[in-house]
């Protein structure tokens, strides 16, 4: 999905949300108008009466949007097949905040992949934030781990909120420093 930057929409129903930058989760109320301003990797974030909230794309139907598909493997899928989809699954998970995706913000330290007796695997990943209070956090943990675990084959995502190497600019991809002016 694109931005679809101050697209407007009327809500059709009732549907829970997250306010950006707290992480308190509220129920948006059927009839709420308001603004798109970012649409990148599934979810939302929506302006309204002033407050920023993220929209998980499994309610994108609320806002008259469509759900994203899920992810495919091959039938014969290696552990590098499952972490390169893995990697490419996290490059869809945004800052509600600023459009750049986590694995470009440089907030992904490692990804995992252990594989099983019965053929599925599990994934461990490492993760951290710009800045430690961000009360986003745990919605971009559980973001991740929606994202990693519809993968095929993978039963568990375990993603690790970690502060050490503390995240600093210079872990930034130079795309993601040259959009956002950090150069």
């Amino acid at each position: 999905m694109r931005s679809h930057e101050n697209e407007p929409f009327i809500l059709s129903r009732d549907t829970p949300a997250v306010m950006v930058p707290s992480g308190d989760i509220i129920e948006l109320k059927v009839g709420l108008s308001g603004f798109i301003t970012q649409a990148l990797g599934g979810s939302f974030t929506l302006y309204i009466e002033g407050n920023l909230y993220r929209l998980s794309g499994e309610h994108a139907d609320a806002i008259g949007k469509q759900a994203s598909i899920p992810p495919e493997l091959p039938p014969d899928a290696t552990e590098d097949d499952v972490r390169d989809l893995a990697w490419k699954q996290m490059r869809r998970c945004y800052d509600p905040e600023i459009p750049i995706d986590i694995v470009e913000l440089g907030l992904v330290y490692e990804c995992v992949v252990t594989p099983a007796a019965d053929g599925n695997r599990e994934l461990a990943v490492k993760m951290t934030l710009t800045a430690p209070g961000c009360g986003m956090g745990e919605v971009l943990v559980q973001d991740v781990k929606e994202k990693l675990e519809v993968i095929p084959t993978v039963t568990k995502a375990d993603v690790e909120l970690v502060f050490d190497p503390p995240w600093n600019q210079s872990m930034m991809s130079e795309a993601a420093r040259l959009q956002t002016g950090m150069m």
